[in-house]
């Protein structure tokens, strides 16, 4: 497996994220136009999470995790801004939390690729697995956020 492809592509997808999520304005981050689920706020506080979850929780490296644990509460499997219970953390904050977290992937597992994990839901084997899996994941939320500007406007 190519490093730098893995990594490279990572980093893009969260580019083209943080990307679509400049052209929301302000007074629609926490819309959800018919036919949603969901806001574009939880769509960015998700891929951070889950991006997390799929690489350190489904991993040996849990201990490595650098979100709080309440963006589970948030943002993981199953949640919707409907259930809410309090504020979720900052639209900018998320940002730029989006913005470093596959540097920071990248600094912990550059040399662990073709490291083994645990038997997991995704069936991957290798971190560098894990890590293709959260692309897809986040490629699957580039289109949603998409979709749901094109909608608010």
């Amino acid at each position: 497996m190519r490093i730098d492809f893995i990594f490279d592509i990572l980093k893009n997808r969260h580019h083209q994220l943080v990307e679509l999520a400049a052209q929301c304005p302000e007074d629609k981050r926490n819309l959800m136009p018919e036919g949603f689920k969901n806001s574009i706020h939880w769509h960015i506080g998700h891929v951070l999470t889950v991006t997390e979850f799929h690489v350190f929780g489904l991993s040996e490296f849990a201990l490595n995790k650098k979100l709080p644990a309440n963006y589970q509460d948030f943002f993981a499997y199953g949640t919707k801004p409907a259930d809410w219970q309090s504020e979720p953390p900052a639209w900018d904050v998320l940002i730029d939390q989006l913005r470093r977290q596959p540097d920071e992937i990248r600094e912990l597992l550059e040399s662990k690729l073709d490291m083994p994990v645990k038997e997991n839901f995704l069936k991957a084997e290798t971190f560098g697995e894990l890590i293709v899996s959260t692309v897809l994941h986040v490629t699957d939320h580039i289109g949603f956020v998409s979709a749901m500007l094109k909608t608010l406007k």
